[in-house]
């Protein structure tokens, strides 16, 4: 049996250490295009410059690189991870996140959904440091055809974007190279840089990580609707619904409701979506 809720739920894992000093944070920021249009720019040199350097809410999603490799192997999960896709991404930020820190991350598999064609698995990181938890993931990880094991299906999407027109709208052209960059930040996949791979994987060339579109529209949406505060993020939620080519244009739209922002995300080139059902929650 390719899935075994059971015993995947019941699975326990070493706890793995993760640390970051300012010079990783402004890889991350590089990573996302920060600075590439406007290199002196105050605000940018916030992202890409030592001195005043502040961490945008998404760089949570750095320091547990390692709990995500090694995948192969999960107890009760035998799959075939060329069908594996990320699905959705939940952040949540305890407390402003450091330009410097150090982090044990403790993982879990959390929930395990029957989607009837595919599965999705739900894998849970809480990373602490000296003063308690400092954020969670919950990593999403579509796994195609592992459907139909008679689990249940999961909550139905929400944080649906409004039908009226975005209060805020905000364009972040990639680079060329930013795959290239961004994958210096822990996602080696050749998917993203190695046009043979890339076909293997159905697509013409070489995609954009998921993750640096997931960090781009965080920018994106503290840059264009928080004034450039990082701190005023709680909460961070995402779906991935299509895939970025290095050097599009991604158009991020934002709705005020309430203490959140609906968001989502396209490209502008194509006019295909690439973050949908997404949310941020602002700190109180």
């Amino acid at each position: 049996m390719p899935i075994d809720p059971s015993k995947a739920l019941a699975a326990e894992f070493p706890v793995q250490r993760g640390e970051w000093g300012p010079d990783d944070v402004i890889l991350y920021h590089l990573g996302l295009g920060a600075g590439f249009e406007q290199p002196t720019d105050a605000k940018e040199l916030e992202y890409t410059y030592e001195e005043n350097l502040k961490v945008l809410p998404a760089y949570g999603v750095i320091p547990v690189m390692g709990t995500l490799s090694g995948l192969d192997g999960l107890p009760g999960v035998d799959i075939n991870y060329m069908m594996v896709l990320h699905g959705e991404q939940d952040l949540v930020i305890h407390r402003p996140i450091p330009a410097s820190g150090a982090v044990e991350n403790k993982k879990r598999i959390a929930e395990i959904w029957d989607k009837g064609k595919a599965a999705l698995i739900v894998m849970e990181t809480v990373s602490s440091d000296e003063d308690g938890p400092l954020f969670t993931n919950r990593f999403s990880i579509f796994a195609r055809g592992e459907g139909g094991f008679g689990g249940e299906s999961g909550p139905p999407a929400g944080n649906k974007a409004p039908e009226r027109d975005p209060d805020v709208t905000i364009e972040s052209k990639t680079m060329p190279n930013q795959a290239l960059i961004y994958r210096l930040c822990g996602d080696k996949n050749p998917l993203h840089v190695d046009p043979k791979f890339a076909q293997m994987g159905g697509f013409d060339k070489p995609i954009l990580h998921g993750l640096s579109s997931f960090g781009v529209v965080c920018k994106a949406v503290v840059d264009g609707a928080l004034e450039g505060d990082v701190t005023k993020v709680a909460r961070y939620q995402v779906r991935f619904a299509g895939v970025v080519f290095p050097g599009e244009t991604i158009v991020t739209s934002v709705w005020r409701e309430g203490d959140r922002l609906l968001v989502a995300a396209k490209t502008k080139e194509r006019d295909t979506p690439v973050i949908s059902n997404a949310a941020v929650e602002l700190r109180s």
